[in-house]
């Protein structure tokens, strides 16, 4: 059964940092691309990173470039979120996701796998 698990969300304050976890167990994601979404309260589900785990190379939504880095531990199956200067519109609820293929779609609907979930919350 495949399971993704993100931890490390938490409380911080604008211009602080946190970094988020997705442990990944049940199959192997080696030509996947893993994502991090985020869902605001009242607003859709975005896309905010993805890295392509064949080739490491990242992808990043323009609202998070430079501040945010998206990154994986092979011997951990974990992919990490980095996020650096967070800013009180950051607030949500983000997600790590998993969808087969290298490409860089953004699309929620090409990722098939789906962690629960962790909250962020950036204080003004």
């Amino acid at each position: 059964q495949v399971q993704l698990v993100e931890s490390g969300g938490g409380l911080v304050q604008a211009g602080g940092s946190l970094r988020l976890s997705c442990a990944a167990s049940g199959r192997t994601f080696s030509s996947w691309r893993m994502g991090w979404f985020r869902q605001a309260p009242g607003k859709e589900r975005e896309f905010v990173a993805l890295i392509k785990l064949s080739t490491d190379i990242t992808y990043y939504t323009d609202s998070v470039k430079g501040r945010f880095t998206v990154s994986r531990d092979n011997a951990k199956n974990t992919v990490y979120l980095q996020m650096n200067g967070l800013k009180p519109e950051d607030t949500a609820v983000y997600y790590c996701a998993a969808g087969p293929g290298g490409g860089y779609s953004t699309s929620l609907l090409t990722y098939d796998y789906w962690g629960q979930g962790t909250q962020v919350t950036v204080s003004s």
